[in-house]
């Protein structure tokens, strides 16, 4: 079993929508996160007609790397020589985690598009990969829209929307990303 991760490439892929990946390769993508196997990647986009092909073709286009961000793969070293097996060791302490550092505005908001133009092209987006016709009255709501206020009180309904249409992991993904673009690094107003 190998365990993928974005590159940098990918992960800018995922923020801008950069290149034109198709959005069931998006789908994959989108769930590649350093935890999780390829077995069970494959096993929660097998619905979609996603193959192990699929995985390749991420890996090829540079957008997944395999193991870390060292890009080695994610199995254990064998034991050498001068280090003993089998020895038990205590766990290692928690880590305090640290507030995260801010982003900069120019790695949030793609090239030459204000805040409520990149907002909007994600809307749009996603509506139709992920939640398809059924988020036609969302889609409509998204055009009605005239402000970054109109889009955050859209922020509830896309989520859950989301959420019944593709499940947990892609929901948190991008409500992660529209966030971002949402309160361009302010805590979101939950």
């Amino acid at each position: 079993m190998i365990i993928f991760d974005k590159t940098e490439r990918g992960r800018t892929e995922i923020a801008t929508r950069g290149q034109t990946v198709a959005p069931r390769l998006r789908t994959l993508l989108l769930l590649v996160d350093g935890k999780t196997g390829s077995d069970e990647l494959l096993r929660k986009v097998a619905g979609l007609g996603l193959g192990q092909e699929h995985l390749d073709e991420l890996l090829q286009a540079g957008l997944i790397q395999a193991g870390g961000d060292d890009g080695a793969a994610a199995v254990p070293a064998a034991p050498t020589a001068a280090a003993p097996a089998a020895v038990p060791t205590a766990p290692a302490p928690a880590k305090s985690i640290a507030p995260a550092a801010p982003i900069p505005l120019e790695q949030i908001l793609p090239p030459g598009q204000t805040q409520f133009e990149a907002i909007y092209h994600f809307y749009n987006d996603t509506i139709k990969s992920m939640i398809g016709l059924r988020g036609y009255g969302l889609q409509l709501k998204v055009e009605r829209a005239s402000s970054v206020q109109d889009f955050r009180e859209l922020r509830q309904a896309y989520l859950e929307a989301v959420l019944k249409a593709k499940g947990e992991e892609i929901a948190r993904s991008l409500r992660g990303r529209l966030d971002q673009l949402l309160y361009l690094g302010e805590r979101p107003q939950i």
